[in-house]
This record gives C-alpha cells, structure tokens and sequence, in this order.
C-alpha cells in the first residue's frame, strides 16, 4: 500500500473509532447525570430530616446533635460598667497623699488631689496653686482638640496638575497638597500603622498612572505649606528642644514627623529613640516625592519649590491618614509636642482663632471654659507644656479628667492616655505589678518638673481621677520615684 493509500486508510478508521468513542462517552455522561440526580436527592432528603450533616439539619431545640462538633458556651460579662459613685474612703486618700509628700526628695513645691469620678475632691494638699505641669498640659489640648475637630475624619494629601503657560507638550505644573498630615509614609499606605497609613509612593504610583494617560511626562513640582501661617512654634520652645529632637515647627505635611533617623532600626509607630528633627519638613517630604516620581519615570525640573495651585488645576491623586482620633492616641501616646502643636493650631482653625501659637492656645483655652473645665489661673505658654510659662492648678487637669471618664464629646482625649505596665511613656513606671491595666495616665518630664495626671479603675470596683505635679524637687528621681509608688497604690483606694 503506498503512502497515499495508508493516510486514507488510517483516516477512515480513525473516523468510525471516533464515531464509536463519542456514543460511549455520550451514554457513559447520560447514566452519570442520573446517577447524580438520585443522589442529590437523597442527600437532600437525608439532610432535611438529620440523618446525615448538612445546612438543612434540622436540630430541636435542647437538644444535642452528635454530629456538631465542640460545644456552645452561652456568653458570660466580661466587666460590668464602673460603679461611679463609689465612695473613696478619704482617710485611706489622705495616708497616700502624706506618704508622697514624705517622701525625701520631693520638697515642699508640689500640687496633688485624688477625687471621685464627678471631680470632686476627696483629699489634696496645695490644689489652688498654679505651678508648671510640663507634657500633662497635652490633655488640655486634647480634651479641646477631641471635642471640637471631627475626630473620625482624616488628613488628605493629593497632587494637583495644572498645564505650564506656553510650555513645552508633555509639560506641566504638579502640586503636592496635604491638610495637615506630618505621619506621611515614603513607601506604601500602610494599613496596619497610624505612623505612615497614608504613603508616598502610593500616591506617586496614582498620579504617574493618570500623567501617563494624559501623555505627561516632565512636570515642574512644588509644594503648599501654606495653612499655618507665618508663625509655626511658641514663642518659649527652644529651651527645651537640644538637638532639635522634642519639636519641629508645624508643617502642611511632613515624612514620620519630621525625624530624621541615620539607617538605625525602628518601628514607625514605636519611638525607640529621638532623632534629631528636620527644621523644613514640609520640603523634606516634596524631595521625597520628586524622587519617587523620577523612579516612576517621570522627569522632574529642578528641585520642588514652594508654591500654591492656582484656581485651573485638577486633583489627579489623594491618599488618607489614619482618623484623627488614631493620630491623637499616637499623639499622647509618644508625647508628641508637635503633633498636639498641630493640633492646637488646627482647632484655632475650626473656631476662627488666630493661625498663631497663641490663636492655638485661646482656642484650647475657651474650649475648656465651655466644657466647664476650671480656668482660672490656667497660663499655656503652648499647647504641649515644652514651652518656659506654662502654669495651671491640679483641680484643672483634675477636671480634664473627669471628662475623660465620660462617653461622648472629647472621649478620644482618653484613649491614647498610656497605660502604666502594658504602654505609652507610663509603661514601666508602675512600682506594684498589680496595678497593671488598671490606671490610663499622661506624664509630664521637664529639667525642674515631674508630673502626672489620670483616672484609675480601683480594685474593689470604682473609679477615681488623680493629678500631681512637682516643680524643683530636691530630688528629681526620688521625686518621680515617688510619683510612682503614689500612683500605684491608687488603685487599692
């Protein structure tokens, strides 16, 4: 047979085997869909009425199926609500407040007052004297800050594009934009940090995806630092700022605040260290944005400048913060003097203040008048307590706290207060292990002064507020030592 001939040959028997193997699939796919058909339906049946598991079981009610595995706890109350009229009995205050003021080393400069959950006092010694409370001046701020501003909003940072007047094609003027966001990322939005949520790249990644589109690829950048003004630091704040690394002016925008870490290791929402911080932050972070946008092949002239888009651009991009009441825990918990000074400046905004320290600190002021918060002799040389003047009365953190204790208006104040023996800047200061996650305080630490303020849960079921403040001890650690020891025992009150 020649070759012609086997090819017709083989391509007829190929064909009858092919006719054959498609009636026997056929047939094989007809006896499998009965097959099937017959077994969902007993598997339905068997279902419905519980002889095998399934979502159409059918269990009556008390009693146990064999076929569900583990067991059913009904739900137990983890804590009741605090008992806030508790009495406090005021002998037992009384003995601690003299213990404290005992204490060698803590000289006779010094304000303290435990009182009930309404502000009431219980026991004090010198309550009416204004002295300098350092960083627990933040909670005033952030009881005003929290009752005022939208603490569920965020700060937005986008990129604005504007055509260049007669430029070249492919050309164009780029604005970086924030709100007030100095916890700015250089890399990806990050999800799970507050320090950082909103991210650099991510936004270069957005906005050199739509110049792409609109055929752009060489822009002129510059920056808005614009919102606060002329007037970025209290008047008083460099004598307690060495190296530039409790505070930086206040900027539209800034990378991890403004720090300036040389390759050391940290985690961005945990402050290991305090570097030196940068005095132009918000440059800093349009520099990091020119290069990211030159790594995405986007050609950038010259060096970001400031400047402000002009009524004719477009938003092309935008990435968020975390919530301002996310912010604001981070704002306390690290003491971040720039921050709440930020924040301070932005509740001016809100209230038509001045856009100015002392705007921030009117603001802060009248907004604690409102809430019936003593004020009296209350001086903020700023909103943070680093500044030289500041002075107030314990009743008057004292009141801050009492509103702490309180759902509603202002309650972010409280949730970034540290939690001696679990976080925050009180974390190692408990002096009994038993008090752990029982007291939410703020500390304050200058050269002259060491203070503290908060609200304890006692063990035996109430609540109470508490405020100290030491100006010149004769000891400054005994004095702190001794604030440790007195806050501790509080919770056995």
């Amino acid at each position: 047979m020649d070759t012609e001939a086997q090819q017709h040959s083989g391509h007829g028997m190929h064909a009858r085997k092919a006719d054959h193997t498609t009636r026997d699939r056929a047939w094989r796919i007809a006896v499998a869909a009965v097959l099937t058909v017959l077994l969902s339906a007993f598997y339905f049946v068997a279902d419905r009425y519980g002889w095998v598991p399934g979502p159409l079981t059918i269990v009556p009610i008390g009693k146990t199926s064999t076929m569900l595995s583990g067991s059913v706890q009904s739900a137990k109350t983890i804590a009741g609500p605090a008992d806030l009229g508790k009495p406090i009995d005021k002998n037992a205050a009384n003995a601690l407040i003299d213990a404290f003021a005992a204490t060698p080393g803590v000289g006779g400069d010094f304000s303290v007052a435990i009182a009930d959950a309404n502000g009431q006092f219980v026991a004090s010694r010198n309550p009416d004297t204004p002295r300098e409370p350092a960083s627990t001046m933040k909670t005033l701020t952030a009881l005003a800050v929290s009752s005022t501003l939208d603490m569920g909003s965020t700060f937005h940072t986008s990129t604005m594009l504007e055509p260049v007047s007669g430029g070249k094609a492919g050309e164009a003027t780029l604005t970086l934009n924030s709100d007030g966001d100095m916890l700015l990322g250089a890399g990806q939005s990050d999800p799970h940090h507050i320090n950082g949520r909103a991210g650099l790249a991510t936004l270069a990644d957005q906005t050199v995806a739509k110049l792409r589109k609109r055929d752009i690829s060489r822009i002129h950048l510059q920056y808005d630092d614009t919102l606060f003004g002329a007037v970025r630091s209290p008047a008083n704040i460099a004598s307690h700022n060495p190296g530039n690394s409790n505070y930086t002016s206040i900027a539209s925008m800034a990378v991890d605040g403004g720090r300036q870490w040389k390759g050391e290791p940290h985690d961005i929402d945990e402050y290991t260290a305090y570097p030196e911080m940068s005095t132009t932050p918000a440059h800093d972070a349009a520099a990091v944005f020119s290069s990211l946008l030159s790594q995405r092949g986007i050609a950038v002239d010259g060096e970001a400048a400031a400047g402000q888009a002009t009524g004719k651009a477009t938003r092309v991009a935008t990435v968020g913060s975390a919530t301002l009441a996310e912010v604001m825990a981070f704002t306390l918990r690290h003491s971040d003097n720039t921050l709440i000074e930020e924040f301070g400046r932005l509740t001016a905004l809100k209230t038509g203040a001045a856009n100015s320290p002392e705007g921030a600190t009117k603001a802060v002021k009248d907004q604690l008048g409102k809430m019936g918060v003593e004020t009296a002799n209350l001086n903020m040389a700023d909103c943070s307590g680093l500044s030289e003047g500041s002075a107030l009365e314990v009743k008057t953190l004292i009141g801050v706290q009492t509103h702490n204790l309180k759902a509603g208006p202002g309650a972010a104040a409280g949730e970034g207060l540290s939690v001696p023996g679990f976080v925050g800047t009180a974390k190692r200061r408990l002096e009994d292990p038993g008090a752990n996650g029982l007291l939410r305080v703020k500390t304050g630490s200058l050269d002259a002064v060491t203070s503290m303020a908060g609200n304890v849960s006692r063990k035996n079921g109430g609540v109470l507020t508490f405020a100290v403040v030491v100006n010149r001890p004769q000891d400054y650690f005994a004095a702190r030592k001794a604030i440790d020891v007195f806050m501790s025992a509080l919770v056995g009150l």
